[in-house]
Protein backbone atom coordinates (compact mmCIF):
# COMPACT_ATOMS: atom_id res chain seq x y z
CA UNK A 1 0.00 0.00 0.00
CA UNK A 2 1.33 3.47 -0.80
CA UNK A 3 1.16 6.64 1.22
CA UNK A 4 -2.48 7.29 0.28
CA UNK A 5 -3.72 3.74 0.59
CA UNK A 6 -3.65 3.20 -3.18
CA UNK A 7 -2.43 -0.24 -4.25
CA UNK A 8 -2.04 0.81 -7.89
CA UNK A 9 1.34 2.53 -7.67
CA UNK A 10 3.88 2.21 -10.48
CA UNK A 11 7.07 1.91 -8.40
CA UNK A 12 7.78 0.23 -5.06
CA UNK A 13 9.37 2.18 -2.22
CA UNK A 14 11.37 1.35 0.90
CA UNK A 15 9.30 0.90 4.06
CA UNK A 16 12.04 0.66 6.69
CA UNK A 17 13.15 3.71 8.65
CA UNK A 18 16.74 4.52 7.79
CA UNK A 19 19.27 7.33 7.52
CA UNK A 20 22.23 8.30 5.38
CA UNK A 21 24.87 10.83 4.42
CA UNK A 22 25.15 13.06 1.34
CA UNK A 23 28.76 13.29 0.14
CA UNK A 24 29.74 13.52 -3.51
CA UNK A 25 32.48 11.20 -4.79
CA UNK A 26 34.70 14.20 -5.55
CA UNK A 27 34.55 15.24 -1.89
CA UNK A 28 36.10 12.06 -0.53
CA UNK A 29 39.59 12.34 0.98
CA UNK A 30 42.60 10.89 -0.83
CA UNK A 31 46.07 11.70 -2.14
CA UNK A 32 45.22 12.69 -5.72
CA UNK A 33 43.36 15.98 -5.30
CA UNK A 34 39.84 14.64 -5.75
CA UNK A 35 37.74 11.83 -4.28
CA UNK A 36 38.01 8.54 -6.14
CA UNK A 37 36.74 4.96 -6.30
CA UNK A 38 39.47 3.33 -4.23
CA UNK A 39 40.37 2.55 -0.63
CA UNK A 40 39.15 5.90 0.73
CA UNK A 41 35.72 5.20 -0.73
CA UNK A 42 35.73 1.74 0.87
CA UNK A 43 36.75 3.27 4.19
CA UNK A 44 33.88 5.73 3.93
CA UNK A 45 31.48 2.82 3.44
CA UNK A 46 32.92 1.26 6.61
CA UNK A 47 32.37 4.56 8.39
CA UNK A 48 28.75 4.68 7.24
CA UNK A 49 28.15 1.15 8.46
CA UNK A 50 29.65 1.87 11.88
CA UNK A 51 27.59 5.08 12.07
CA UNK A 52 24.30 3.27 11.46
CA UNK A 53 23.93 4.90 8.04
CA UNK A 54 22.44 2.65 5.35
CA UNK A 55 22.32 5.21 2.49
CA UNK A 56 25.19 7.00 0.74
CA UNK A 57 23.90 9.80 -1.50
CA UNK A 58 26.04 11.61 -4.07
CA UNK A 59 25.60 13.86 -7.11
CA UNK A 60 25.51 12.84 -10.81
CA UNK A 61 28.47 10.68 -11.85
CA UNK A 62 29.00 11.90 -15.42
CA UNK A 63 32.15 13.37 -17.01
CA UNK A 64 32.47 17.07 -16.14
CA UNK A 65 33.96 19.91 -18.18
CA UNK A 66 36.25 22.78 -17.21
CA UNK A 67 34.25 25.19 -19.39
CA UNK A 68 31.21 24.58 -17.19
CA UNK A 69 33.13 24.73 -13.88
CA UNK A 70 32.95 20.92 -13.59
CA UNK A 71 29.25 21.00 -12.70
CA UNK A 72 28.02 17.40 -12.35
CA UNK A 73 24.66 18.62 -13.64
CA UNK A 74 26.10 19.58 -17.06
CA UNK A 75 27.99 16.41 -17.95
CA UNK A 76 29.28 15.34 -21.36
CA UNK A 77 27.16 12.19 -21.13
CA UNK A 78 24.14 10.94 -19.22
CA UNK A 79 25.60 7.41 -19.33
CA UNK A 80 29.37 7.66 -18.85
CA UNK A 81 31.26 7.88 -15.57
CA UNK A 82 33.68 10.66 -14.65
CA UNK A 83 37.24 9.47 -15.44
CA UNK A 84 38.56 11.81 -12.73
CA UNK A 85 37.04 9.41 -10.19
CA UNK A 86 39.29 6.54 -11.35
CA UNK A 87 41.75 5.65 -8.58
CA UNK A 88 45.40 5.55 -9.74
CA UNK A 89 46.35 3.17 -6.93
CA UNK A 90 44.01 0.58 -8.38
CA UNK A 91 45.55 1.14 -11.82
CA UNK A 92 48.86 0.27 -10.19
CA UNK A 93 47.30 -2.89 -8.71
CA UNK A 94 46.31 -3.88 -12.25
CA UNK A 95 49.90 -3.40 -13.41
CA UNK A 96 48.93 -0.54 -15.73
CA UNK A 97 51.15 2.11 -14.12
CA UNK A 98 54.26 2.03 -11.94
CA UNK A 99 54.93 3.45 -8.50
CA UNK A 100 57.26 5.96 -10.14
CA UNK A 101 54.28 7.32 -12.10
CA UNK A 102 52.61 8.27 -8.81
CA UNK A 103 55.53 9.90 -7.04
CA UNK A 104 55.77 13.19 -8.92
CA UNK A 105 52.36 14.63 -8.27
CA UNK A 106 51.39 18.21 -7.45
CA UNK A 107 50.80 19.33 -3.87
CA UNK A 108 47.03 18.89 -3.76
CA UNK A 109 44.78 20.51 -1.16
CA UNK A 110 42.89 18.20 1.19
CA UNK A 111 40.10 20.78 1.52
CA UNK A 112 39.31 21.79 -2.08
CA UNK A 113 39.49 20.26 -5.55
CA UNK A 114 41.88 22.30 -7.69
CA UNK A 115 40.63 21.13 -11.07
CA UNK A 116 43.34 23.02 -12.95
CA UNK A 117 45.92 20.76 -11.31
CA UNK A 118 43.87 17.61 -10.86
CA UNK A 119 42.59 17.27 -14.42
CA UNK A 120 45.88 17.25 -16.39
CA UNK A 121 47.61 15.07 -13.79
CA UNK A 122 44.94 12.37 -13.75
CA UNK A 123 44.38 12.36 -17.51
CA UNK A 124 48.12 11.87 -17.97
CA UNK A 125 48.05 8.84 -15.66
CA UNK A 126 45.12 7.39 -17.62
CA UNK A 127 47.01 7.92 -20.88
CA UNK A 128 50.00 6.00 -19.47
CA UNK A 129 47.72 3.24 -18.23
CA UNK A 130 46.16 2.93 -21.68
CA UNK A 131 49.54 2.81 -23.42
CA UNK A 132 50.66 0.00 -21.11
CA UNK A 133 47.37 -1.78 -21.61
CA UNK A 134 47.70 -1.72 -25.40
CA UNK A 135 51.25 -3.03 -25.13
CA UNK A 136 50.11 -5.96 -23.01
CA UNK A 137 47.45 -6.83 -25.59
CA UNK A 138 44.85 -8.29 -23.19
CA UNK A 139 41.68 -7.00 -24.84
CA UNK A 140 39.04 -9.65 -24.05
CA UNK A 141 37.47 -8.00 -20.98
CA UNK A 142 37.49 -4.55 -22.58
CA UNK A 143 35.89 -5.91 -25.74
CA UNK A 144 33.17 -7.61 -23.72
CA UNK A 145 32.45 -4.34 -21.89
CA UNK A 146 32.26 -2.49 -25.22
CA UNK A 147 29.81 -5.01 -26.65
CA UNK A 148 27.57 -4.83 -23.58
CA UNK A 149 27.49 -1.01 -23.60
CA UNK A 150 27.67 -0.17 -27.29
CA UNK A 151 24.22 1.47 -27.23
CA UNK A 152 25.79 4.54 -25.57
CA UNK A 153 29.55 3.89 -25.47
CA UNK A 154 30.26 4.08 -29.21
CA UNK A 155 28.72 7.53 -29.56
CA UNK A 156 30.23 8.81 -26.32
CA UNK A 157 33.78 7.72 -27.18
CA UNK A 158 33.57 9.18 -30.67
CA UNK A 159 32.08 12.40 -29.30
CA UNK A 160 35.00 12.80 -26.87
CA UNK A 161 37.54 12.09 -29.60
CA UNK A 162 35.89 14.66 -31.87
CA UNK A 163 35.85 17.23 -29.06
CA UNK A 164 39.62 16.82 -28.84
CA UNK A 165 40.04 17.08 -32.60
CA UNK A 166 37.97 20.26 -32.83
CA UNK A 167 39.56 21.97 -29.79
CA UNK A 168 36.54 21.47 -27.52
CA UNK A 169 34.18 23.45 -29.74
CA UNK A 170 30.46 22.67 -29.29
CA UNK A 171 29.29 19.85 -31.54
CA UNK A 172 26.96 22.11 -33.54
CA UNK A 173 30.05 24.13 -34.56
CA UNK A 174 31.79 21.09 -36.04
CA UNK A 175 31.93 20.52 -39.82
CA UNK A 176 28.40 20.01 -41.05
CA UNK A 177 28.72 16.34 -42.14
CA UNK A 178 29.99 15.39 -38.67
CA UNK A 179 27.56 17.62 -36.80
CA UNK A 180 24.66 16.13 -38.77
CA UNK A 181 26.02 12.60 -38.32
CA UNK A 182 26.24 11.67 -41.97
CA UNK A 183 27.04 7.96 -42.06
CA UNK A 184 30.14 8.10 -44.28
CA UNK A 185 31.61 10.99 -42.31
CA UNK A 186 31.08 9.21 -39.01
CA UNK A 187 32.74 6.06 -40.29
CA UNK A 188 35.67 8.07 -41.59
CA UNK A 189 36.03 9.82 -38.24
CA UNK A 190 35.91 6.53 -36.33
CA UNK A 191 38.73 5.16 -38.47
CA UNK A 192 40.84 8.31 -38.33
CA UNK A 193 40.42 8.70 -34.58
CA UNK A 194 40.33 5.02 -33.65
CA UNK A 195 43.14 5.34 -31.09
CA UNK A 196 41.41 8.15 -29.20
CA UNK A 197 38.02 6.43 -29.45
CA UNK A 198 39.51 3.30 -27.90
CA UNK A 199 41.17 5.34 -25.16
CA UNK A 200 37.83 6.81 -24.06
CA UNK A 201 36.26 3.36 -24.11
CA UNK A 202 39.15 2.10 -22.00
CA UNK A 203 38.57 4.88 -19.43
CA UNK A 204 34.90 3.92 -19.14
CA UNK A 205 35.82 0.26 -18.73
CA UNK A 206 38.17 1.10 -15.87
CA UNK A 207 35.49 3.29 -14.27
CA UNK A 208 33.05 0.40 -14.55
CA UNK A 209 35.47 -2.05 -12.91
CA UNK A 210 36.12 0.28 -10.00
CA UNK A 211 32.45 1.16 -9.60
CA UNK A 212 31.44 -2.50 -9.56
CA UNK A 213 33.84 -3.15 -6.71
CA UNK A 214 32.51 -0.14 -4.80
CA UNK A 215 28.94 -1.35 -5.26
CA UNK A 216 29.85 -4.86 -4.13
CA UNK A 217 31.44 -3.53 -0.94
CA UNK A 218 28.49 -1.23 -0.26
CA UNK A 219 26.03 -4.09 -0.60
CA UNK A 220 28.09 -6.27 1.74
CA UNK A 221 28.02 -3.46 4.32
CA UNK A 222 24.27 -2.90 3.96
CA UNK A 223 24.79 0.55 2.40
CA UNK A 224 22.61 1.55 -0.54
CA UNK A 225 24.11 3.78 -3.24
CA UNK A 226 21.85 6.76 -3.92
CA UNK A 227 22.55 8.63 -7.17
CA UNK A 228 21.12 11.63 -8.92
CA UNK A 229 20.20 12.53 -12.50
CA UNK A 230 19.10 15.90 -13.82
CA UNK A 231 15.94 15.70 -15.90
CA UNK A 232 17.72 17.58 -18.70
CA UNK A 233 21.10 17.05 -20.33
CA UNK A 234 23.80 19.52 -21.37
CA UNK A 235 23.38 21.03 -24.84
CA UNK A 236 27.00 20.21 -25.69
CA UNK A 237 26.83 16.52 -24.84
CA UNK A 238 27.09 13.18 -26.56
CA UNK A 239 23.41 12.69 -25.77
CA UNK A 240 22.16 15.63 -27.82
CA UNK A 241 24.65 15.12 -30.67
CA UNK A 242 23.80 11.42 -31.00
CA UNK A 243 20.02 11.82 -30.53
CA UNK A 244 19.12 15.06 -32.29
CA UNK A 245 15.63 13.82 -33.12
CA UNK A 246 14.87 13.76 -29.39
CA UNK A 247 15.35 17.51 -28.80
CA UNK A 248 13.82 20.78 -29.97
CA UNK A 249 16.67 21.94 -32.24
CA UNK A 250 16.74 24.39 -35.13
CA UNK A 251 17.11 22.25 -38.29
CA UNK A 252 19.47 24.79 -39.85
CA UNK A 253 21.77 25.77 -36.98
CA UNK A 254 21.31 22.70 -34.74
CA UNK A 255 21.05 24.95 -31.68
CA UNK A 256 18.06 24.66 -29.32
CA UNK A 257 14.99 26.64 -30.31
CA UNK A 258 13.64 26.55 -26.74
CA UNK A 259 15.47 25.91 -23.49
CA UNK A 260 14.65 24.83 -19.95
CA UNK A 261 14.37 26.95 -16.83
CA UNK A 262 12.00 28.04 -14.10
CA UNK A 263 9.76 31.13 -13.99
CA UNK A 264 10.29 34.25 -11.86
CA UNK A 265 9.68 33.71 -8.17
CA UNK A 266 10.52 35.02 -4.72
CA UNK A 267 14.20 34.17 -5.21
CA UNK A 268 14.67 35.59 -8.73
CA UNK A 269 12.70 38.34 -10.45
CA UNK A 270 13.83 37.08 -13.87
CA UNK A 271 13.54 33.35 -13.16
CA UNK A 272 16.29 30.94 -14.11
CA UNK A 273 17.27 30.32 -17.72
CA UNK A 274 19.19 27.02 -17.56
CA UNK A 275 19.86 26.69 -21.28
CA UNK A 276 19.32 22.94 -21.56
CA UNK A 277 17.51 21.79 -24.70
CA UNK A 278 13.88 20.74 -24.26
CA UNK A 279 12.80 17.20 -25.10
CA UNK A 280 10.64 16.65 -28.16
CA UNK A 281 8.09 14.49 -26.36
CA UNK A 282 5.78 14.16 -29.36
CA UNK A 283 6.16 14.03 -33.13
CA UNK A 284 3.02 14.57 -35.22
CA UNK A 285 0.94 14.22 -32.07
CA UNK A 286 2.35 10.83 -31.13
CA UNK A 287 4.98 9.81 -28.55
CA UNK A 288 8.50 10.29 -29.90
CA UNK A 289 9.70 6.68 -29.82
CA UNK A 290 13.47 7.40 -30.15
CA UNK A 291 13.21 9.65 -27.07
CA UNK A 292 11.42 6.99 -25.03
CA UNK A 293 14.01 4.43 -26.10
CA UNK A 294 16.80 6.79 -25.03
CA UNK A 295 15.18 7.34 -21.62
CA UNK A 296 14.69 3.59 -21.23
CA UNK A 297 18.42 3.05 -21.83
CA UNK A 298 19.27 5.88 -19.45
CA UNK A 299 17.23 4.49 -16.57
CA UNK A 300 18.44 0.94 -17.26
CA UNK A 301 22.00 2.24 -16.99
CA UNK A 302 21.21 3.90 -13.67
CA UNK A 303 19.62 0.68 -12.40
CA UNK A 304 22.87 -1.16 -13.10
CA UNK A 305 24.90 1.36 -11.07
CA UNK A 306 22.64 2.35 -8.18
CA UNK A 307 20.10 1.20 -5.62
CA UNK A 308 18.25 4.52 -5.32
CA UNK A 309 17.88 7.34 -7.85
CA UNK A 310 16.80 10.94 -7.36
CA UNK A 311 15.28 12.56 -10.44
CA UNK A 312 16.13 16.25 -10.30
CA UNK A 313 13.32 18.66 -11.29
CA UNK A 314 10.66 15.93 -11.24
CA UNK A 315 7.96 18.54 -11.77
CA UNK A 316 9.11 18.83 -15.41
CA UNK A 317 7.40 15.53 -16.16
CA UNK A 318 4.05 17.06 -15.21
CA UNK A 319 4.68 20.52 -16.72
CA UNK A 320 7.89 22.34 -17.63
CA UNK A 321 8.87 25.96 -18.12
CA UNK A 322 9.85 26.47 -21.76
CA UNK A 323 11.83 29.59 -22.71
CA UNK A 324 12.53 30.80 -26.27
CA UNK A 325 16.28 30.35 -26.80
CA UNK A 326 16.51 33.95 -28.05
CA UNK A 327 15.41 35.30 -24.66
CA UNK A 328 18.18 36.36 -22.23
CA UNK A 329 16.07 35.57 -19.16
CA UNK A 330 13.29 33.15 -18.23
CA UNK A 331 10.61 35.84 -17.92
CA UNK A 332 8.96 35.18 -21.29
CA UNK A 333 8.68 31.44 -20.91
CA UNK A 334 5.50 29.40 -20.64
CA UNK A 335 4.29 26.24 -18.97
CA UNK A 336 4.02 23.23 -21.27
CA UNK A 337 2.39 19.98 -20.26
CA UNK A 338 4.82 17.09 -19.81
CA UNK A 339 4.32 13.38 -20.53
CA UNK A 340 3.08 12.65 -17.00
CA UNK A 341 2.18 9.16 -15.83
CA UNK A 342 2.43 7.77 -19.36
CA UNK A 343 6.21 8.28 -19.28
CA UNK A 344 6.65 6.38 -16.03
CA UNK A 345 4.40 3.55 -17.15
CA UNK A 346 6.69 3.17 -20.18
CA UNK A 347 9.76 3.16 -17.93
CA UNK A 348 8.48 0.55 -15.45
CA UNK A 349 10.64 -2.27 -16.85
CA UNK A 350 13.73 -0.10 -17.20
CA UNK A 351 14.16 0.63 -13.51
CA UNK A 352 14.31 -3.07 -12.53
CA UNK A 353 13.72 -2.53 -8.80
CA UNK A 354 15.50 0.81 -8.64
CA UNK A 355 13.96 2.96 -5.91
CA UNK A 356 13.14 6.41 -7.29
CA UNK A 357 12.93 9.68 -5.39
CA UNK A 358 11.22 12.72 -6.89
CA UNK A 359 12.96 16.06 -6.32
CA UNK A 360 9.81 18.09 -5.73
CA UNK A 361 11.20 21.22 -4.09
CA UNK A 362 10.19 24.79 -4.83
CA UNK A 363 6.77 25.91 -6.00
CA UNK A 364 4.92 22.64 -6.56
CA UNK A 365 1.35 22.44 -7.78
CA UNK A 366 -1.33 19.97 -6.78
CA UNK A 367 -1.04 18.05 -10.12
CA UNK A 368 2.69 17.50 -9.47
CA UNK A 369 1.96 16.15 -5.99
CA UNK A 370 -0.81 13.96 -7.36
CA UNK A 371 1.52 12.50 -10.03
CA UNK A 372 4.20 11.68 -7.44
CA UNK A 373 1.68 10.04 -5.13
CA UNK A 374 0.06 8.03 -7.91
CA UNK A 375 3.48 6.70 -8.88
CA UNK A 376 4.39 5.84 -5.28
CA UNK A 377 7.55 7.94 -5.43
CA UNK A 378 9.09 9.44 -2.31
CA UNK A 379 9.20 13.24 -2.14
CA UNK A 380 11.67 15.52 -0.40
CA UNK A 381 11.45 17.70 2.72
CA UNK A 382 14.25 20.18 3.52
CA UNK A 383 14.35 21.48 7.09
CA UNK A 384 16.37 24.58 6.28
CA UNK A 385 13.23 25.79 4.42
CA UNK A 386 10.93 25.09 7.37
CA UNK A 387 11.33 28.11 9.62
CA UNK A 388 10.91 31.16 7.41
CA UNK A 389 7.12 31.38 7.64
CA UNK A 390 4.48 30.10 10.06
CA UNK A 391 3.22 26.90 11.63
CA UNK A 392 1.65 25.79 8.33
CA UNK A 393 5.02 25.50 6.55
CA UNK A 394 4.98 22.12 4.78
CA UNK A 395 8.64 21.47 5.57
CA UNK A 396 8.00 21.45 9.32
CA UNK A 397 8.02 17.84 10.57
CA UNK A 398 4.56 18.13 12.17
CA UNK A 399 3.16 18.88 8.71
CA UNK A 400 4.62 15.86 6.89
CA UNK A 401 1.56 14.37 5.22
CA UNK A 402 2.81 10.77 5.40
CA UNK A 403 5.98 8.72 5.74
CA UNK A 404 7.07 8.38 2.11
CA UNK A 405 9.57 11.25 2.19
CA UNK A 406 13.30 11.81 2.28
CA UNK A 407 13.95 14.51 4.87
CA UNK A 408 17.14 16.59 4.68
CA UNK A 409 18.75 19.17 6.92
CA UNK A 410 19.77 20.82 3.63
CA UNK A 411 20.94 19.80 0.18
CA UNK A 412 24.04 20.42 -1.94
CA UNK A 413 22.41 23.62 -3.23
CA UNK A 414 21.90 25.13 0.25
CA UNK A 415 24.17 26.74 2.74
CA UNK A 416 25.20 24.41 5.56
CA UNK A 417 22.92 24.50 8.61
CA UNK A 418 25.56 26.29 10.68
CA UNK A 419 26.28 28.68 7.81
CA UNK A 420 22.56 29.41 7.46
CA UNK A 421 22.10 29.94 11.20
CA UNK A 422 25.04 32.36 11.40
CA UNK A 423 24.08 34.25 8.24
CA UNK A 424 23.01 37.79 9.25
CA UNK A 425 20.67 37.98 6.25
CA UNK A 426 18.52 35.15 7.66
CA UNK A 427 15.66 36.73 9.67
CA UNK A 428 16.08 36.44 13.43
CA UNK A 429 12.50 35.18 13.79
CA UNK A 430 13.45 32.09 11.71
CA UNK A 431 16.33 31.33 14.07
CA UNK A 432 14.08 31.83 17.08
CA UNK A 433 11.58 29.37 15.59
CA UNK A 434 14.40 26.81 15.22
CA UNK A 435 15.38 27.21 18.86
CA UNK A 436 11.80 26.92 20.06
CA UNK A 437 10.99 23.96 17.81
CA UNK A 438 14.10 22.07 18.91
CA UNK A 439 13.90 23.24 22.54
CA UNK A 440 17.50 24.34 22.15
CA UNK A 441 19.78 27.33 22.64
CA UNK A 442 21.18 26.88 19.11
CA UNK A 443 24.73 26.18 20.24
CA UNK A 444 24.73 22.89 18.30
CA UNK A 445 22.15 23.80 15.71
CA UNK A 446 23.38 21.19 13.21
CA UNK A 447 22.64 18.46 15.78
CA UNK A 448 19.22 20.01 16.42
CA UNK A 449 18.47 19.60 12.71
CA UNK A 450 19.75 16.03 12.80
CA UNK A 451 17.35 15.14 15.62
CA UNK A 452 14.44 16.88 13.91
CA UNK A 453 15.14 14.84 10.76
CA UNK A 454 15.71 11.55 12.57
CA UNK A 455 12.66 11.94 14.82
CA UNK A 456 10.31 12.78 11.96
CA UNK A 457 7.95 10.25 10.40
CA UNK A 458 9.85 10.43 7.08
CA UNK A 459 11.21 6.97 6.31
CA UNK A 460 14.62 8.21 5.19
CA UNK A 461 16.67 11.00 6.77
CA UNK A 462 19.75 12.38 4.96
CA UNK A 463 22.36 14.83 6.19
CA UNK A 464 25.09 16.40 4.08
CA UNK A 465 28.41 15.42 5.64
CA UNK A 466 29.04 19.11 6.37
CA UNK A 467 25.96 19.17 8.62
CA UNK A 468 26.94 15.99 10.42
CA UNK A 469 30.21 17.77 11.28
CA UNK A 470 28.76 21.22 12.00
CA UNK A 471 30.79 23.00 9.31
CA UNK A 472 30.11 26.57 8.21
CA UNK A 473 29.31 28.31 4.95
CA UNK A 474 32.90 28.05 3.67
CA UNK A 475 32.18 24.33 3.20
CA UNK A 476 29.02 24.56 1.10
CA UNK A 477 29.10 22.62 -2.17
CA UNK A 478 27.17 24.86 -4.54
CA UNK A 479 25.63 28.31 -4.69
CA UNK A 480 22.86 28.32 -7.34
CA UNK A 481 22.97 31.09 -9.98
CA UNK A 482 26.76 31.34 -9.66
CA UNK A 483 28.96 29.83 -12.36
CA UNK A 484 32.39 29.77 -10.73
CA UNK A 485 33.95 28.22 -7.65
CA UNK A 486 31.40 25.50 -6.96
CA UNK A 487 31.72 21.71 -6.59
CA UNK A 488 35.13 21.96 -4.90
CA UNK A 489 34.67 21.12 -1.22
CA UNK A 490 36.55 18.08 0.09
CA UNK A 491 36.31 16.20 3.36
CA UNK A 492 39.71 16.00 5.08
CA UNK A 493 40.36 12.50 6.36
CA UNK A 494 40.94 13.51 9.97
CA UNK A 495 37.27 14.48 10.33
CA UNK A 496 36.06 10.91 9.72
CA UNK A 497 36.36 9.65 13.26
CA UNK A 498 35.12 6.83 15.43
CA UNK A 499 33.71 9.42 17.81
CA UNK A 500 31.52 10.89 15.05
CA UNK A 501 30.45 7.41 13.94
CA UNK A 502 29.47 6.54 17.49
CA UNK A 503 27.44 9.72 17.94
CA UNK A 504 25.60 9.18 14.64
CA UNK A 505 24.91 5.54 15.47
CA UNK A 506 23.52 6.48 18.87
CA UNK A 507 21.03 8.92 17.33
CA UNK A 508 20.13 6.56 14.49
CA UNK A 509 19.49 3.75 16.97
CA UNK A 510 17.46 5.99 19.28
CA UNK A 511 15.17 7.00 16.42
CA UNK A 512 14.85 3.47 14.98
CA UNK A 513 16.84 4.13 11.80
CA UNK A 514 19.45 1.36 11.86
CA UNK A 515 17.44 -1.62 10.61
CA UNK A 516 19.18 -1.82 7.25
CA UNK A 517 22.64 -1.82 8.81
CA UNK A 518 21.62 -4.31 11.52
CA UNK A 519 20.14 -6.63 8.89
CA UNK A 520 23.43 -6.63 6.96
CA UNK A 521 25.39 -7.41 10.13
CA UNK A 522 23.16 -10.43 10.77
CA UNK A 523 23.95 -11.69 7.28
Amino acid sequence: MDCKGNHNVVFPFERKRRCGILLHISSLPGPFGIGQLGEKAYEFIDFLQSAGQSVWQFLPLGPTKSGLDHSPYMASSAFAGNPLFICPLKLKEMGLIEQSDLEKRPAFSEYLVDFQRVEPYLWNLLERAYQNFTTAGQYEDLEAFCRENRSWLDDYALFMALKEKFNQRPWNKWPTPIARRQKDSLEEARNALSGRVEFHKFAQWIFSLQWSELKRRAEKAGVRLFGDIPIYVAPDSADVWANQECFELDPETLVPTVVAGVPPDYFSKTGQRWGNPIYKWKVNGRPNEPLYQWWHMRLSRMASLLHILRIDHFRGFQAYWQVPASEPTAIKGKWVRGPGRYFFERMRNAVNGLEIVAEDLGTITRPVIRLREELGLAGMKVLIFAFGSDEKNLYLPHNFEHTNFYVYSGTHDNNTVVGWYLDPSVPEFAKERVRRYANSDGSRVHWDFLRLAYSSVARTAILPMQDALGFGSDCRMNTPSTSKGNWRWRLAERFITGELAGALYSEAKFYARVQGIEDSQKD
